[in-house]
Formats: C-alpha cells, sequence, structure tokens
C-alpha cells in the first residue's frame, strides 16, 4: 500500500479565506473523532483571523496503534499522515504563507502527531499547542529530529496521570523541542484526565494565538 495516498486529501475548512489573512491554523484531531468536531473548537481559540484547515484521517485514525509502539507497527499510517501534512504545507507555501504564518493544534493522537511533524520539519511557525501528546515511538528517536524552531512559541498541557500518554513522554518531549530552540512552555494539571481544561485554553490563547506572535 503507497503511504502517500493512505489519507486522503479530505480537508474541511472554516475561518478566513486565505486570501485574506496571512495567518493558517492547521487542527488535527483525536482518535475516533472527526476534521469537524476538532475546527469546531476553534471558537475557544484567538483565530477569528486565522484561515482554519482541518484534515480527516481515514477511519477517524490516523495511525491504529498506540503512539508508544515501534514506529514501523503504526505504518503505513503512520507515514501517510506526515506526508499528508507536509502536501498541506507545501500547497500553502505555493499560495505564499510560509511557516511564519502556519499555526498548528491538536488534542491527543492529533497533538502527537503535530509534535511528531514539527520535530521532523522543525523551522520558525506561527506557533503550536499539543493539547495531550508526545513525540512518536516506543523511545525518543532524537536522529529523526533536526533544525531550528528559531522561537517557535509552542505550548503543551496534558493531564498527571494521563491513561494513554505518559508524563514521561511529554518531559522528554519538551526537552527535545527547547534543544532545537522552541519558546515552550509545558503545563501538566492533575488528575484532569483525557480531556481540555479552560486553563489550557487560556494558556493557548496567551502564549501561542496572541497577536503579538
Amino acid at each position: 500500500m503507497d503511504p502517500v495516498r493512505f489519507h486522503h486529501k479530505n480537508i474541511f475548512t472554516a475561518g478566513s479565506g486565505l486570501s485574506q489573512t496571512g495567518k493558517v491554523l492547521i487542527m488535527l484531531h483525536g482518535r475516533g473523532a472527526t476534521a469537524e468536531s476538532i475546527i469546531s473548537f476553534a471558537s475557544h481559540l484567538h483565530v477569528k483571523d486565522f484561515a482554519l484547515l482541518a484534515p480527516q484521517a481515514a477511519n477517524n485514525t490516523w495511525y491504529p496503534y498506540s503512539f508508544l509502539v515501534p514506529p514501523a507497527q503504526n505504518e503505513p499510517w503512520l507515514s501517510s499522515a506526515l506526508t499528508l501534512i507536509n502536501e498541506i504545507l507545501e500547497d500553502l507555501n505555493k499560495q505564499g504563507i510560509g511557516r511564519e504564518h502556519i499555526y498548528f493544534f491538536g488534542f491527543s493522537q492529533g497533538a502527537s502527531l503535530v509534535l511528531e511533524f514539527i520535530a521532523r520539519n522543525a523551522g520558525r511557525y506561527g506557533g503550536v499547542t499539543a493539547f495531550t501528546g508526545g513525540l512518536i515511538g516506543d523511545k525518543i528517536y532524537s536522529e529523526n529530529y533536526s533544525g531550528d524552531f528559531d522561537g517557535t512559541p509552542i505550548f503543551i498541557g496534558t493531564s498527571d496521570p494521563d491513561p494513554h500518554v505518559p508524563v514521561e513522554r511529554v518531559k522528554a518531549t519538551t526537552q527535545i523541542l527547547r534543544s532545537m530552540h522552541a519558546a515552550v512552555t509545558e503545563k501538566i494539571y492533575p488528575h484532569m484526565g483525557h480531556t481540555i481544561n479552560q486553563d489550557e485554553i487560556d494558556m493557548a490563547n496567551k502564549l501561542v494565538y496572541d497577536p503579538q506572535h
């Protein structure tokens, strides 16, 4: 199976048109969720002047197994998902929108996919929000990550404990991103559960989507 074609470009859009704004927010949904559900969450974010793009995963999942298994077990889905995001960025670049105007948002499986993509493709992005996620693999494959975030603001929030995402992986992810010169704010919420709380939303708006960025 060709991994490039596993997840098709089924992309939901909302917000401002690309011709009206220089900012784009790419939103990645969690396992079992939909592009429509994640794009509706944008109403909680300070992104009224952003174009919103939310790709839909095949069968509502970006990859079939836990993000903590060896990456090969999640192939070809994982490579397909990463390729899809890269194609979206290439399309935006062709329309004159550079990385510094591209933002990311992801929850759970979508958050892990966001973090994995940016770590493999580091650069100065507009900003990144990852609610409950971490770099993908049975261990941290640091050889896959290179480049310089040049101060890209990143907010990572998670629960301690979380049933799917160990806090240790979140902390290791933060260390990797900071070593690549990202401005990472990590916040761990005791016994929050696998959800999103208001403080996370407030932190994301303040650190990532505020107009000063």
